[in-house]
C-alpha cells in the first residue's frame, strides 16, 4: 500500500473513531442547542422536536456538558406522560402550556426495574423541561418559559 493510501486510510480511521465518541455532551448529537428563558434566567438546552428526537431525550447521558438541559417541544398541546427508562440520572422535568406557563414539574429518579413510573402533569402542555435534579427548584407557579424563536 502507498503512502497516499495509508494517509486517507488512517484519516478515515480517525473520523471513524471520532464520530463514535463520547466525549461531546453524552448523547446530543443530532440535536439543536439554543437558549431559553425562564422568567430572567437564560438557560442553553439542547431541543428534542422531533418523535424520535423526544423519545431518545436523555437517555444514556451522565453529562450535560455545559447544557442546563433538554427541551421537548410538542406540535401542539398534549398530556403524554414521561418515565425514565434508559435514563441513568435524576431529573427535574417541568410542564409550560401553549403561552408559556408553568404546569406541573416533578423530581424523578431513574427506572431501576420494569414497570418505569410515568410522570404526568395536571394538564396540557406544549413544553417540557428536563434538568438534573435540584436545578429548577426556581421554577415555581409563576415562572414563564420563553420558548425559541
Amino acid at each position: 500500500m502507498n503512502t497516499a493510501y495509508r494517509v486517507l486510510f488512517a484519516l478515515g480511521a480517525l473520523l471513524l473513531l471520532g464520530s463514535c465518541s463520547t466525549d461531546d455532551p453524552d448523547g446530543f448529537n443530532g440535536f439543536e442547542t439554543v437558549t431559553i428563558t425562564i422568567d430572567d434566567r437564560d438557560l442553553a438546552v439542547a431541543v428534542a422536536e422531533t418523535e424520535a428526537q423526544r423519545s431518545q431525550g436523555l437517555m444514556g447521558v451522565t453529562d450535560l456538558g455545559g447544557l442546563d438541559g433538554m427541551l421537548f417541544i410538542f406540535g401542539e398541546t398534549t398530556e403524554t406522560g414521561f418515565w425514565m427508562k434508559d435514563t441513568l440520572i435524576p431529573l427535574d422535568i417541568a410542564f409550560f402550556d401553549d403561552g408559556g406557563g408553568y404546569v406541573d414539574g416533578f423530581t424523578m429518579e431513574p427506572c431501576v426495574e420494569d414497570p418505569c413510573p410515568v410522570y404526568r402533569p395536571s394538564g396540557s402542555y406544549r413544553y417540557t423541561l428536563e434538568a438534573p435534579a435540584g436545578d429548577l427548584e426556581f421554577v415555581d407557579e409563576t415562572s414563564i418559559l420563553t420558548p425559541p424563536r
